[in-house]
């Protein structure tokens, strides 16, 4: 493994943990309100590893929502990993199955922005390294302030604002993402449902949000190909 492309990887999603830290103590927090323990919550930060689906889970638990609804939840949630795994995929070929397999575990959103960055500018087969040495890094904090929100529990003080971190930081992620019509329309028409249907019981909001963002996305991708196939 390239040691220099592994530790640049560190060194650019460091300023990425200023949010991803307190992001994870909400996360362990929120598993403690929804009635887990330790085992329990280590056990879904660690298979799951997907915060935006890890928190929409742990609401839904905490709600006694029926499993098929906190499934589907969860799996809405993180479609979007299916493209940024296509996206990614031409990089990681040479890869073995085990290798692809750690990297398809590792995969996250700032994990993908920052190495599909640099594979505009770098080898890819060279860079894997500096894909694992982000990816790593976000699992392995991700894990640890997970762990340390469910020791500390509810006696985090609310004037911390840790509550905050988490629009945030998908705020970070989603204004440079919407960089083209579909995006763009997937990002506003989501927001906008997830919103306005946020009263719906058992949290079926961000269900409808997420699908609806979706669906308008891949709608306008396909209406503007037409359109352009058709000049």
């Amino acid at each position: 493994m390239d040691r220099v492309e592994f530790g640049q990887g560190v060194k650019d999603v460091s300023p990425l943990l200023l949010g991803i830290i307190p992001f994870g103590f909400i996360a362990g927090i929120a598993a403690v309100n929804a009635g887990l323990g330790l085992p329990e919550a280590v056990g879904l930060s660690s298979i799951v590893f997907a915060g935006a689906a890890q928190l929409a889970a742990l609401d839904l638990i905490g709600r006694d929502a029926p499993l098929a609804i906190i499934v589907v939840t969860a799996v809405v949630i993180n479609l979007r990993m299916f493209m940024y795994s296509a996206s990614i995929a031409p990089h990681f070929q040479k890869l073995s199955k085990r290798m692809k397999a750690l990297a398809a575990y590792l995969l996250t959103d700032q994990a993908y922005a920052l190495a599909i960055a640099r594979y505009r500018e770098e080898d890819s087969t060279r860079s894997v390294a500096y894909y694992l040495g982000a990816a790593m890094t976000l699992w392995i904090v991700w894990q640890v302030t997970t762990i340390a929100g469910v020791v500390l529990g509810t006696s985090v003080p609310d004037s911390l604002g840790l509550e905050f971190a988490v629009p945030l930081v998908f705020l970070a992620l989603l204004v440079p993402a919407m960089e083209d019509g579909p995006t763009i329309v997937a990002g506003i028409l989501g927001g906008i449902v997830a919103v306005g249907t946020a009263g719906l019981p058992l949290n079926l909001g961000l269900l409808i949000g997420a699908t609806a963002g979706i669906v308008a996305g891949l709608l306008t991708e396909v209406a503007t190909e037409g359109s352009l196939n058709g000049n």
